[in-house]
């Protein structure tokens, strides 16, 4: 069989309004005090790439418009709907009073492997990504519903958070019936 690279017309990419006024996977994800504004951007693509309904920015993680974020956003901060809340708690406290189901992503006592949590129909859920050292703060993970982790097995036992935040949105994706 011979492979040919699809053109950007053939793909049928759609415009920053028609993303705007399109249906969301009922999915945000929160990033708690991101150190690389690299790590943001590539989030923002990943959010776009599954049409998330946003992306909070909490803490030190740098807000666009930033250099580095455009670097690897590649557009995204454009597409993807984003707030900035200067704590993560606060962000939580704003979901929940907006129905969410909060989700930390950390290798944590009681976790769920991502592969195994089943998203209920009709919630809309916030995931929760570390700090790439320290990960999410004992006081944050406190406040989640519920712990997913994803499955390591070998010498290292963590994955760079915009890599950790594709898998959980992919598995969020996979399991919401692909309705968008």
């Amino acid at each position: 069989m011979n492979f040919k690279k699809l053109s950007t017309d053939e793909l049928n990419r759609m415009d920053v309004p028609a993303f705007k006024a399109s249906a969301k996977l009922p999915l945000v994800l929160v990033l708690d005090n991101i150190r690389s504004q690299h790590n943001t951007g590539s989030v923002f693509r990943t959010a776009d790439a599954f049409r998330l309904e946003g992306i909070y920015l909490c803490g030190i993680t740098a807000t666009p418009p930033n250099r580095e974020i455009h670097k690897a956003a590649l557009g995204a901060t454009e597409s993807v709907d984003w707030k900035y809340f200067s704590s993560t708690r606060q962000c939580i406290e704003a979901l929940r009073a907006s129905g969410y189901v909060v989700v930390g992503a950390e290798q944590a006592e009681h976790s769920i492997p991502v592969q195994e949590f089943e998203p209920v129909p009709g919630m809309r859920y916030a995931i929760i990504a570390g700090n790439e050292v320290h990960g999410i703060d004992d006081d944050i993970l406190s406040l989640c519903d519920i712990c997913v982790e994803i499955p390591q097995y070998g010498t290292k036992h963590s994955l760079n958070v915009s890599v950790s935040a594709a898998i959980i949105i992919w598995e969020f994706y996979r399991k919401s019936g692909n309705n968008l």
